[in-house]
């Protein structure tokens, strides 16, 4: 079986050190941010790379990304940043939730501000549609703490219209608190339709690096060349730096997150992840079992990549194993087995299980979504 992974990966054997054991999980969102981390673990670079330093290097001109598939790094190039064990794990919440208070964002808190646009399928060589053309929409938020040339770090969240309220709240609260870094953050669409056969299910359910080439070809180009963007701030630089990029999203969404660094930690390296879509949904040649095969074998399989991942699901999440009869439509027996590869494999991983919960349930979302911030961004250095 022709594996482009194995082409693509960068084949790092960093083992982060994960906590294993269970927990009480106490007040998470006050307390994930205590301590001091510890110093980044050193990676050897590849002659005439990056800095290895932990600290944020200009490496020329990063509002322009753009990645050639052939042509990705065999080595390392940037340092993993060793955030300590602080909410690593399992844990089980609920059946009770209630929503977070960071999503109220206090009064006089200097509020980020968001930009709309669109991007016509026409024009995309990547996705131009099953069905034909569609527009997508998107948005970009910039935190008012964001200073104009740096190169920021930043989020790129899938299914973005569902969330661009809920994360920009949490994210103007705890900036504001210095508990994250100034993060400027994507919220896009994907295209039309749901499941099998959809433009959605193309994108966001194919196990294979064309989603992340899109989002750094097409997405993020069009996004710093937005005019209304660069009339606030024509300096605007996103880093390139994989540890202050983060990718996000529930079902679907979340599994293309996953996938993002899964296939360029070079690129993206802190997953946050809702009731992904681990299973069986978009088989083709290359990967017969589709995003199961992760849990299923790829992970044990392959050196520990420099990846941090959030995982969630619910007791009643999604099961179509009735439906599709291969016993691999199951999100919540595929999350469990993620958690279990994650830790096995030694990668920094939080997993919460969640009582009395739905798909991407939008009680458990608001209670932990600021915590979930906080654990994914551990150990990036605040300004």
């Amino acid at each position: 079986m022709n594996r482009p992974l194995a082409a693509l990966s960068l084949g790092l054997a960093v083992l982060a050190t994960a906590c294993l054991g269970k927990v009480s999980v106490g007040t998470l969102s006050g307390d994930l941010d205590a301590g001091v981390p510890r110093p980044p673990i050193q990676l050897v670079p590849d002659a005439g790379s990056a800095p290895d330093s932990g600290q944020e290097a200009d490496a020329g001109d990063a509002g322009h990304p753009g990645v050639d598939a052939g042509a990705v790094d065999a080595g390392p190039r940037w340092p993993v940043y060793d955030a300590g064990v602080l909410g690593d794990g399992d844990f089980t919440i609920g059946p009770v939730y209630k929503d977070a208070p960071e999503l109220t964002v206090p009064p006089k808190t200097p509020r980020g501000k968001v930009y709309p646009f669109t991007m016509d399928s026409h024009a995309s060589p990547l996705y131009p549609g099953l069905t034909g053309a569609y527009t997508r929409r998107a948005w970009v938020y910039v935190p008012s703490q964001y200073v104009d040339g740096d190169a920021a770090p930043f989020m790129v969240v899938q299914d973005g219209e569902g969330y661009v309220g809920n994360v920009t709240a949490a994210l103007d609260t705890l900036i504001a608190a210095k508990k994250l870094p100034a993060l400027v953050t994507l919220f896009i669409n994907p295209g039309p339709g749901d499941g099998q056969g959809s433009e959605r299910g193309l994108e966001y359910d194919t196990v294979s690096d064309r989603y992340t080439r899109f989002i750094e070809t097409e997405a993020l180009p069009a996004m710093l060349t937005l005019p209304a963007l660069l009339a606030d701030r024509p300096m605007i630089r996103l880093t390139d730096n994989p540890e202050g990029r983060g990718a996000m999203g529930g079902s679907s969404g979340g599994a293309a997150a996953f996938t993002m660094g899964w296939f360029h930690p070079e690129l993206y390296r802190r997953v946050l992840t809702y009731s992904g879509t681990f299973v069986n949904q978009h088989p083709d040649t290359d990967y017969p079992h589709s995003a199961w095969e992760y849990h299923e074998h790829l992970i044990a399989e392959t050196p520990a990549k420099p990846l941090r991942v959030f995982l969630e699901c619910g007791d009643h999440d999604n099961n179509l194993d009735a439906r599709f009869g291969d016993g691999m439509h199951n999100w919540t027996t595929a999350n469990k087995a993620m958690s279990k590869a994650l830790a096995a494999q030694g990668y920094p991983e939080r997993f919460l299980f969640a009582l009395d919960a739905g798909h991407v349930d939008g009680h458990v979302v608001r209670q932990t979504l600021p915590e979930a911030l906080l654990w994914v961004w551990r150990g990036y250095p605040l300004k």
